[in-house]
Formats: structure tokens, C-alpha cells, sequence
């Protein structure tokens, strides 16, 4: 009974660090993919810590949203190898950043109304593992914004 045990609960634990070495693996990859778009694009880019990094080109003047805020943002979003998968209108578009991917509800709030840049985001802040669209499984993806109101 011991020796069940025993081989029990060694299963379990090679299962636990197969499935944890997984998920280190997808996140190291998205950041030596955005290092490298980092590198190759001469972007001086600043690490959230969270796995997000960010370009502010214009800092603007206005107020930064908060994780609940309503925001008007015109944007271009594109996968790490330039594929664009979608834009705003010229006139920007209006959601609350509660319901949107979490690299936009925490990057966005390192801008200030009228302000510029660039998300970097990583898989696990964006749709994870998960297609959506045209988006791939564990994509990157790069989002040039421009922050035009926040209610």
C-alpha cells in the first residue's frame, strides 16, 4: 500500500512541474520574441513587470484611465511578425477597459489623455492559449495607440 502511495504521489509531482515547466516555456518565449521586436525595431521600451512592456513616444497631458475607465483610443494591432489583425476607425474607438485583454487594461494606464506609444503584449495578457479570429494560439501582440479621451 505504501509503495502505491509512494507512486501516486510521484506522478502527481512530475505532473505539476511538466505542466508548470509549460507555462515558463510560453512566457519565456514571448519575451525573447519581444526583445527581439524590441531590438530590431531600435525601441527604448520599459517592463511592467508583468511581462508587458511599453513604448511612450507623446506623454500627453491629460488624465492616465484607471483599470475602469471608459477610453476613446485609435489603434493599430498587429501580430509580432507585422500581420495587422485590426484597427480602430480614424475617430478612435470607446470601450471600458474592464472588458477588454489585460495587457490593454494595465498598459493603457501608463498613458495620459493625448498620449502615444506602444503595447507589447505577451500571450498570457492577451488570449492566452486560445484562438481568437485570426489571432493565433500564444501570440505576441503589438498594439500602436493613441489614447484620445477617458471618461
Amino acid at each position: 500500500m505504501k509503495i502505491n502511495f509512494f507512486v501516486l504521489l510521484s506522478c502527481i509531482l512530475i505532473f505539476c512541474t511538466c505542466k508548470k515547466k509549460n507555462t515558463d516555456s510560453q512566457a519565456t518565449k514571448d519575451d525573447k520574441l519581444i526583445a527581439k521586436y524590441i531590438s530590431d525595431n531600435n525601441l527604448t521600451a520599459t517592463y511592467s513587470g508583468s511581462g508587458l512592456y511599453y513604448v511612450i513616444s507623446k506623454q500627453g497631458t491629460g488624465v492616465n484611465p484607471t483599470a475602469s475607465s471608459a477610453v476613446t483610443v485609435k489603434y493599430d494591432g498587429f501580430l509580432i511578425n507585422g500581420t495587422v489583425f485590426d484597427s480602430s476607425p480614424a475617430t478612435g474607438a470607446t470601450f471600458n477597459l474592464s472588458g477588454v485583454i489585460k495587457g490593454w487594461q494595465e498598459g493603457l494606464t501608463y498613458f495620459k489623455k493625448g498620449g502615444k506609444g506602444t503595447l507589447l503584449i505577451p500571450s498570457a495578457l492577451g488570449y492566452g492559449s486560445q484562438q481568437t479570429g485570426s489571432i493565433p494560439p500564444n501570440s505576441v501582440l503589438v498594439f500602436n495607440i493613441e489614447l484620445l479621451d477617458v471618461k
